[in-house]
């Protein structure tokens, strides 16, 4: 491969590392054809961005980079794919589904800006969205006022209920 390819792919693999704010490093070694072919598909319709580089390609990349990726660089053996997502969890849950026969097996990942080793899939699937926290956070708020507007609609059936009772009732 030539020096001016080498310099091209790892500036392509910099830009995604700034664009996507998490990733996932996956080992597809098992993957035949078939299998990866489909693999590439749920991701595309997951909306996760699947990218096979070279190991020493993707170190540069990252040694370039302003986060400190260093924490990775003993993931980095062996076949690499790297899925690149928008939302955090995505590719976790993808992972989950596939993995039943073991493969694709999880390296590491980047997450909320977090770093996670090949055992906390399940810690990765649990991660909630910025926006499923805003829900959250949002239903919580919500939540007093919704009692104190119930409490007080029942109170004023209560209140009209005993009124008309005694208003019916003869002297």
């Amino acid at each position: 491969m030539k020096k001016e390819l080498k310099d091209t792919i790892i500036a392509e693999l910099g830009q995604k590392l700034k664009e996507y704010p998490h990733f996932y490093l996956v080992d597809v070694t098992g993957l035949n054809a078939e299998k990866t072919s489909d693999f590439r598909r749920q991701c595309f319709k997951s909306e996760i961005k699947m990218v096979v580089v070279k190991n020493t390609l993707l170190h540069k990349a990252m040694e370039e980079s302003e986060i400190d990726f260093s924490e990775f660089y003993g993931s980095l053996k062996g076949s690499t794919a790297v899925l690149f997502a928008h939302t955090a969890n995505v590719p976790a849950k993808l992972l989950k589904e596939y993995t039943k026969e073991g493969i694709p097996a999880l390296k590491a990942a980047y997450a909320e800006e977090g770093f996670f080793g090949a055992n906390q899939l399940e810690e990765l699937v649990a991660i909630k969205s910025k926006n499923e926290v805003i829900a959250d956070i949002v239903a919580l708020l919500q939540s007093p006022a919704k009692n104190v507007v119930s409490a007080l609609q029942s109170g004023a059936n209560t209140i009209h209920g005993v009124l008309k009772t005694l208003g019916e009732r003869p002297e």
